[in-house]
């Protein structure tokens, strides 16, 4: 929703607390729920056309937290007006200068039935980036039921004898890409991440594990530190080729497959891509990449005037 400035109450103009926090209130951001096939010229478009808007409510918020608000008596009601002001500018900062978001994503299946996801994002804090829903995520996450009908056909057909199909994610994060899989793919997914990621994924896990089980998927959730000495992983990975299936990881039965995504935002990322996949193939047990496949997303990852797009490279790799 455009803004404009000029129907703000100003500070000159000394509005009571009541006024000042109701349009405080009203400037909070809501952040996009992604669709990947949105054109990039037309993102562009959008940020150039509220390029102007955002400078001025950045100007407006400024003006209000350098203000001393003296015509207010009360400092209590002092401080909420600079802390909802803050708030709404730390919120026009980019992912990084935002405090606890949640979000919605929408999904379909093939059957024809929608569900949405609830997804919680604290505030991302040091080196703790597993605290955010990667662009990629929802990329991967809207290609899964083509990925179940082509790349993983021998697993997920009617007609299959084997097993009970179990999935394990590498690296889950928030829980978007685990926890669609779950539901698109009807079966049972362990989504894992580093120790410091778990509570926020767990709890994310638990909210939505409703709608999971309601689509005939269940979730589960561990520590795993992939290459770590396993002291701090969960005693459920104890035993091994549990899985079938696996996101950013190595299989280790021929029917196995590994689903790899990488959101290529630079040079660094493509020339990691490059050392995995030749360690990979070199490995006592290669894994080769059967299929590989580009996708283009948007991700909010730095400022706000930057258009968002990010291409996505994700293969399945196999023995």
């Amino acid at each position: 929703m455009s803004v404009a400035v000029a129907d703000f109450p100003q500070v000159w103009e000394k509005p009571p607390f009541t006024e000042l926090l109701r349009c405080l209130k009203e400037l909070r951001v809501h952040p996009p729920v992604w669709n990947p096939t949105t054109p990039r010229r037309d993102i562009v478009e959008d940020y150039r056309n509220s390029a102007q808007s955002r400078r001025e409510v950045a100007a407006y918020l400024s003006s209000i937290i350098r203000s001393e608000l003296e015509w207010i008596e009360d400092d209590d009601e002092k401080e909420v007006l600079w802390t909802e002001a803050s708030r709404r500018l730390s919120e026009r900062c980019g992912r990084a200068g935002m405090g606890e978001i949640t979000r919605r994503w929408p999904f379909e299946s093939r059957t024809g039935s929608s569900f949405e996801l609830i997804i919680r994002e604290p505030p991302i804090v040091g080196d703790c980036l597993g605290l955010k829903t990667w662009g990629s995520s929802y990329v991967l996450a809207q290609s899964l039921d083509e990925i179940a009908l082509k790349s993983l056909s021998h697993v997920f057909r009617s007609d299959y004898k084997g097993a009970p199909v179990n999935v394990l994610e590498l690296g889950s994060g928030t829980g978007l890409l685990g926890m669609a899989a779950a539901a698109l793919w009807k079966t049972s997914v362990v989504l894992t991440d580093l120790p410091d990621i778990m509570p926020n994924l767990a709890f994310n896990v638990e909210s939505n594990r409703r709608t999971i089980e309601s689509l005939g998927g269940s979730a589960e959730t561990g520590a795993l530190t992939w290459g770590g000495t396993g002291e701090d992983d969960s005693e459920r990975f104890s035993k091994k080729n549990q899985f079938q299936v696996g996101i950013n990881k190595s299989a280790n039965e021929k029917d196995a497959r590994a689903i790899l995504v990488v959101p290529l935002r630079d040079s660094t990322a493509k020339k990691l891509l490059h050392k995995f996949r030749s360690a990979a193939a070199r490995g006592p047990r290669p894994l080769i990449c059967l299929e590989e496949h580009s996708l283009t997303g948007q991700d909010d990852w730095g400022d706000d005037e930057e258009a968002s797009q990010v291409e996505c490279w994700w293969g399945v790799f196999g023995e």
